[in-house]
């Protein structure tokens, strides 16, 4: 039977596919700007004959429907990466959150600890060898269709053809649905001057030749902008913005002088807009693998001159960083950030970047804190933490005392706010009451 009349025979509905899941079944989501929308629509149809069906994915945007009030005892979500569309049924108890590293989350499916019984998928049409492409969003939805006893996939004639280790064979498929629709875009937010400052601090710590990681945000998208007076810059990411764009076409991101996957952008997604979707679409540059492998530390250390860059909510001043709650309401997840701040680590030259803001709520609250809140999540140890990275310097906390460390995040806390925490330093004895700091 020839690929395409395999490919014939799968084609259905999107209410026909869904048949496949039933009551007490665990259905797997392809995440970010691949959320397969039709078919989660498709399975809210379907909610009056289910019950206890649980829903598993990271970061997805969109509507998460499924997590609203009127689908409890149906419907309940178990979020590997929390994005605001679940946030509420987070905090009100009405959905689950799985604290883990992004490069473990497949373990977790494989081992079958976390066992999947569908997996729904957004691909791009086939090639004339059958394969699908998952496009924008590998991440761990290819290990995760490998897992799961039926794949329903949403076929989109306008998902870009990925590279890499990006495909599933059209004979590995339970039922298909076509559609040609936009993807669901994250488009970028223009970085205010506070980001702009912390980016111009972060961009004296990448030399020519660095190979980059990047998170999600304002400070990324600063950091790329303050980049164009680099040589031979390379990506190994588990995310690429659209931002990588300009920089490959002015000659800023070449991959020239990378030590692993010489000459190419090594990603597991890609959260952005058409631009790079357009621009990923059968690029040979771009190449595509499952975020156990994009996220492996051992992988990421191969990366000579490995810069990590990362985000947090609070640091406080012995340089714990929490990065997924707020307080003890999950926010967001441990994501990738302590996969590649272990990585950079071990990396030759490497350098692990916490960069934040100084304050919150309109400047009312320190970021550097005498101690995280109360419940709050350390997603980095202070053992892990090399350098934190304000609006106001640089602090260099790896191999510091406690007495140090507090200095050093003193220093680039706001200003106003470095009287309290040095007093509250003085306290829990991490200096002495007749030392005066030196703060800029």
């Amino acid at each position: 039977m020839s690929y395409s009349t395999d490919f014939r025979n799968r084609v259905t509905t999107a209410a026909k596919a869904v048949e496949a899941v039933r009551s007490g079944h665990r259905v797997w989501v392809q995440p970010g700007c691949a959320t397969p929308t039709p078919l989660i629509e498709a399975l809210l149809g379907r909610a009056p004959l289910l019950h206890d069906v649980e829903i598993v994915h990271m970061l997805t945007l969109g509507k998460a429907d499924y997590t609203q009030p009127r689908y409890a005892g149906i419907f309940r979500h178990n979020g590997l990466f929390l994005g605001e569309n679940v946030r509420p049924a987070i905090a009100a108890g009405r959905a689950d959150y799985t604290p883990i590293c992004l490069s473990e989350i497949e373990k977790l499916l494989c081992s079958g600890q976390l066992p999947l019984d569908v997996a729904f998928l957004q691909t791009s049409p086939p090639d004339q060898h059958g394969n699908l492409s998952l496009g924008a969003s590998i991440d761990c939805s290819l290990t995760a269709a490998q897992c799961a006893r039926y794949v329903i996939v949403e076929v989109n004639q306008n998902m870009p053809r990925a590279l890499g280790d990006a495909f599933i064979h059209v004979s590995k498929v339970s039922a298909i649905v076509e559609t040609s629709r936009p993807l669901l875009e994250l488009p970028a937010i223009a970085s205010t001057e506070v980001q702009h400052r912390i980016a111009r601090n972060v961009a004296q710590l990448i030399p020519d030749g660095a190979t980059l990681q990047l998170g999600i945000g304002g400070i990324p998208n600063a950091v790329l902008e303050a980049l164009y007076d680099r040589k031979d810059l390379a990506v190994h990411s588990e995310m690429c913005p659209d931002g990588v764009v300009p920089l490959i076409e002015a000659g800023v991101i070449t991959g020239a002088r990378k030590t692993l996957h010489k000459g190419k952008v090594i990603a597991g997604f890609v959260l952005g807009t058409r631009r790079i979707f357009d621009f990923i679409h059968d690029n040979p540059m771009f190449e595509f693998h499952p975020t156990q492998y994009t996220n492996d530390p051992f992988v990421i250390a191969q990366n000579d001159c490995m810069i990590a860059i990362n985000s947090a909510i609070q640091v406080d001043l012995t340089g714990q960083v929490c990065a997924d709650s707020i307080g003890s309401t999950p926010y967001s997840g441990f994501g990738g950030q302590l996969d590649f701040v272990r990585g950079a680590a071990r990396s030759k030259g490497g350098k692990p970047i916490i960069a934040l803001p100084s304050t919150a709520k309109g400047g009312t609250v320190s970021r550097i804190a005498p101690m995280l809140d109360a419940g709050a999540g350390v997603v980095t140890s202070r053992a892990d933490v090399h350098y934190v990275v304000t609006e106001h310097g640089i602090a260099y906390l790896w191999g510091k005392t406690l007495h140090q460390r507090a200095e050093a995040l003193i220093a680039i806390a706001e200003p106003k706010f470095r009287d309290e925490l040095h007093e509250y330093a003085e306290r829990s004895h991490y200096v002495h009451a007749h030392e005066h700091l030196e703060v800029a």
